[in-house]
């Protein structure tokens, strides 16, 4: 099969390219290196797939791209491709999540069903939910979401509902639970956390850190990620996550017995946008794709360090 993947070069699609590759398939990774986090970091997850002769790479933002011919013969497109980050998301610098998250997503709908796409997954977020006081969330809980990161992935799902049900190309949507796991960005907390223990350097925490996340180690992400792409109702939303809720305060003890190190912690002000917490309900990525979590997070996070020790 020759697969397409938005995103190829960042933490989670690189994990999903090596996936696709290792098991036989052609993938042709689209990414525009944006410049949220260094491009070096992206280049490195890359450099097992770019030693791949079944691997294509294509530089550039699926807005400017001719995509139409990218897309010519893929059995599947998986669409990670996406303006990360929740608190860099206001003011100003909400035109590149409108750009990246919609505008982009939108054009590869137009290309995929003029294609005859069989099939798309997107990757969407929970932060689609918001603050819900109702939990475990479920796929047809209310969507409020308290960031305009949040608004960005949720009017993207949309976008893929009316493509499947009006013009017939089946997409899937996939809401992923805080992913965690070896090449986890630079911004993102379980990397922040390690590296400080690692560098005997002081962390901040936002908040109080009793606020709680399903934590989804990358392996699991991918596994559900390829099923979908397999046995996914077209239009369809399911759930990704961990299975566990876990304060904050208990992720830094956790680290501590993993690392054998204490943590020097700087409290500050909750920032706006956070979740305050999240929980998925998986049963249906569990009765229609046969996801399982199958990393607890004590696991999952020494995997994460035994990365991150050998990290420049």
């Amino acid at each position: 099969m020759k697969a397409v993947v938005t995103g190829a070069a960042g933490f989670i699609g690189s994990h999903l390219v090596d996936s696709l590759l290792a098991d036989g398939h052609d993938v042709l990774g689209i990414d525009a290196f944006v410049d949220y986090y260094p491009r070096a970091v992206k280049e490195e997850n890359l450099r097992s797939a770019r030693e791949h002769r079944a691997f294509r790479l294509v530089e550039g933002r699926l807005q400017d791209l001719d995509l139409r011919p990218l897309l010519d013969g893929a059995g599947r497109i998986f669409h990670l491709g996406a303006q990360a980050g929740v608190r860099a998301s206001w003011g100003r610098e909400f035109e590149l999540y409108t750009d990246h998250n919609v505008l982009a997503t939108q054009r590869l709908l137009e290309a995929a069903t003029e294609a005859r796409a069989p099939g798309l997954v997107y990757a969407s977020s929970s932060s689609v939910y918001g603050d819900s006081p109702t939990l475990p969330l479920r796929e047809d809980s209310p969507c409020l979401p308290v960031s305009p990161y949040g608004v960005t992935k949720l009017a993207a799902e949309h976008l893929g509902r009316l493509y499947s049900k009006t013009l017939g190309l089946p997409v899937v949507s996939l809401r992923y639970f805080t992913v965690y796991g070896p090449r986890q960005r630079p911004d993102m907390a379980f990397h922040r956390f390690l590296r400080a223990a690692r560098d005997g350097q002081p962390i901040r925490v936002f908040g109080d850190g009793e606020q709680t996340r399903d934590f989804t180690f990358v392996a699991d992400v991918i596994a559900a990620t390829r099923a979908a792409g397999e046995k996914g109702r077209p239009g369809a939303v399911y759930n990704v996550g961990g299975g566990e809720r876990v304060s904050l305060n208990d992720v830094l003890r956790r680290i501590e017995r993993v690392t054998g190190r204490r943590l020097a912690i700087a409290r500050e002000a909750a920032q706006k946008g956070d979740m305050r917490d999240t929980f998925a309900d998986t049963s249906a990525a569990r009765a229609e794709l046969g996801f399982r979590s199958t990393v607890p997070l004590d696991e999952g996070l020494r995997r994460e360090w035994a990365w991150i020790r050998e990290a420049p």
